[in-house]
């Protein structure tokens, strides 16, 4: 890793604080770095879970310390900063992992929802941004890795405050970026991961009344806190999980208006499957039980049967886009992305 060196003029590895740690890719996270013999500072909600999470971590023999606290509430950051540094007295490596969402469109549901969501995902890491800058300045080297996602780069129907606070998430990195720009060694790094098999999905608030799954093809929290400890050994701007990401943006950014559609058809077919009541989730209070690192599986779809519905739905897209074109008035300019 990179932080080791400096770490070890204390007397133990390098302090890592992970938010979000009571289930899902916070604690696949932590588990990943207890295997690298960190000291891990646990931070969520839930007490049960993150006690869960902790006596996962001491079994491979690595050092906790539990912190229940709501990122949405400044003064929990503050407290978890302090007990961070009482405890150890450096932050090595601080990672903004809690995260959560609300079904729905924007028009749906009760806009306080939407509004929680943004303060637990992108207001919440900027507060904590505000609070251990200084400390990794002060020590001259450290890292920030914010969990973001592809819709940090794309938007999503049904998720819209997720999708809008995943894109602040990574204008957050850039800013702290251009603000450390003199110090070499503080790293601020992102990672844009696909659908990944989490409880998010089940613990969510939903406004749609439709059950919300990953959508094919799924990746485990595992492979994600795999990345994030790779970030920390060779520090990068941006990591995506998995790596072909890249391809399909550019799918995007060059036929927007058809991916655009073939996105939409692909959420409705495969992403929302069944019903739901309406419900608050984990939004506005945590929810009972000790978590877990796995979501519910979601309906079998193999990779292959996904790849030919998209290819087929793309071509029919296309060919309505051509058919609509050759029979429009004159007059009338279609232009891809307008």
């Amino acid at each position: 890793m990179v932080i080791p060196a400096a770490a070890t003029r204390s007397s133990g590895g390098p302090v890592v604080v992970i938010t979000g740690a009571s289930s899902g890719i916070g604690r696949a996270t932590a588990v990943a770095f207890a295997r690298q013999r960190c000291r891990l500072v646990l931070a969520a909600r839930r007490e049960a879970a993150l006690q869960e999470t902790a006596r996962l971590v001491e079994r491979l023999g690595s050092e906790t310390h539990v912190v229940v606290a709501d990122v949405s509430r400044p003064e929990d950051i503050e407290r978890l900063v302090s007990e961070t540094r009482n405890r150890w007295h450096r932050i090595d490596v601080w990672i903004n992992n809690a995260g959560t969402t609300l079904f729905g469109r924007l028009e749906d549901g009760d806009f306080a929802a939407h509004r929680q969501v943004l303060d637990t995902n992108l207001l919440g890491p900027m507060y904590a941004a505000r609070l251990v800058m200084p400390v990794l300045k002060r020590q001259g080297r450290g890292i920030v890795i914010n969990v973001g996602s592809v819709l940090s780069q794309v938007g999503q129907a049904f998720v819209p405050a997720y999708a809008i606070s995943k894109f602040g998430l990574r204008g957050l990195s850039e800013a702290l970026r251009s603000d450390v720009a003199d110090y070499p060694d503080i790293h601020i790094c992102t990672v844009l991961a696909y659908a990944v098999s989490t409880p998010h999905f089940e613990e969510g608030a939903n406004a749609m009344g439709r059950r919300p799954y990953a959508m094919p093809p799924v990746q485990t929290p595992e492979k994600v806190a795999a990345a994030i400890v790779d970030l920390v050994r060779r520090p990068r701007r941006q990591r995506y999980v998995p790596r072909y990401i890249p391809g399909g943006l550019a799918a995007h950014w060059l036929l927007p208006r058809s991916m655009e559609r073939l996105l939409l058809h692909a959420l409705e077919r495969f992403h929302m499957v069944g019903t739901q009541a309406p419900t608050d989730g984990g939004l506005f209070a945590p929810l009972p039980g000790t978590g877990a690192t796995h979501g519910t599986r979601t309906p079998r779809v193999g990779r292959l049967a996904f790849a030919a519905w998209a290819v087929a739905d793309l071509m029919a897209i296309a060919l309505g886009a051509a058919w609509q074109g050759r029979n429009a008035p004159h007059h009338v300019q279609h232009a891809e992305g307008r």
